[in-house]
């Protein structure tokens, strides 16, 4: 699965009467996420999964309700499109693929690893430095997050061969 912090294209939308990046639409569809996790006693933490610039999936912390610590927002994302995609009976391939073209935009999250850096859009240092605390001048003060790649870099990279 390939996890991606932030979209990196910034088509401009309409959004509550002004104008603001599509990031950050879906970012605050992610935390209105996050409220529902914390009205219903859960961590806090929301998702949303976007593909071809819509929301195909959302998800909230979810671990208290059926006691079950597997159920974070990601997890919760994810499941509801394996039921979608196994209903509409996609091979493996193409869920494969599809996966290959989602955003994950989620309220918090400690560290990222992933296999091969993605050298058009990649997030982590690859093209953007996203997981710094500084990425430019006017964003002093933003806290970043661990990121670890090259993890089984040669197998990533032979998967993506395939689609």
């Amino acid at each position: 699965m390939f996890y991606r912090m932030l979209s990196v294209h910034f088509k401009m939308t309409s959004c509550g009467g002004e104008k603001m990046p599509e990031f950050v639409e879906f970012m605050k569809l992610a935390l209105e996420q996050a409220k529902i996790a914390f009205d219903s006693l859960e961590v806090p933490v929301g998702c949303v999964l976007v593909m071809d610039g819509k929301v195909i999936s959302r998800g909230r912390n979810r671990t208290n309700e059926p006691r079950n610590a597997t159920r974070h927002a990601e997890m919760e994302a994810i499941d509801v499109l394996l039921e979608q995609w196994k209903k509409e009976e996609l091979t493996k391939a193409e869920v494969a693929e599809r996966f290959a073209k989602c955003y994950l935009y989620v309220t918090c999250i400690k560290e990222v690893y992933y296999g091969c850096a993605n050298d058009k859009f990649g997030g982590c240092g690859s093209i953007l430095s996203l997981h710094t605390s500084t990425t430019s001048g006017e964003d002093v003060g933003r806290k970043g997050y661990k990121c670890t790649g090259g993890i089984m870099a040669e197998e990533a990279v032979s998967l993506q061969k395939l689609l």
